[in-house]
């Protein structure tokens, strides 16, 4: 039996740096043993299919980074997630989706549950109209004049905020697209 996960591969493909090509890239996650592999975009997305027993989400991801590492010469910090899991992170949206365009609203992934203290320090208040929301291992930002205009991208960006935690972005439209190509075929 097998699962679909999606591959979120953090900072690469960006600025001319670390450079992963695609095709490669379902290369490499093919030569891991892994079926059904197409990526989405350039910037890191892939789904692809892996028995039930290959140890969950952790386990893909950290045999995922050896293989990139492996082919590539450097080490990218690659989050792995189940296609309930986005579902879920989908349906669970606190903003209206369906009324924003793709660039205002966006999902930080996170290796693991945020510290609510250090985001309780955040100055809600002072980054109006931007806001942003927890879930499940996940951060909901709205950004209405697009991320790379943002001040609470900005404030996120901190290194203190997710220490100790992989996190990378992807736009709604982006995590729609995942979603869709992780459900079982």
């Amino acid at each position: 039996m097998t699962a679909r996960y999606a591959v979120l591969l953090r900072g690469i493909n960006v600025g001319g740096a670390r450079k992963v090509p695609m095709a490669r890239l379902r290369e490499v996650l093919a030569d891991l043993g892994y079926d059904d592999v197409v990526t989405y975009l350039q910037s890191g997305n892939a789904v692809l299919s892996a028995p039930t027993d290959a140890g969950g989400e952790e386990a893909v991801a950290a045999r995922i980074e050896a293989g990139i590492e492996k082919a590539f010469g450097f080490r990218v910090e690659t989050l792995v997630r189940d296609g309930a899991h986005l579902r879920a992170v989908a349906d669970a949206c606190p903003f209206p989706a369906a009324e924003l365009q793709g660039k205002q609203l966006h999902v930080t992934f996170l290796s693991g549950a945020p510290d609510a203290e250090r985001l309780a320090a955040v100055d809600t208040a002072a980054l109006l109209p931007e806001e942003f929301r927890t879930g499940d291992r996940v951060l909901y930002l709205y950004t209405p004049d697009g991320l790379g205009r943002s001040r609470l991208a900005q404030v996120l960006a901190r290194p203190s905020l997710f220490q100790g935690l992989v996190a990378t972005t992807r736009n709604w439209n982006t995590v729609a697209k995942l979603v869709e190509l992780t459900r079982e075929r």
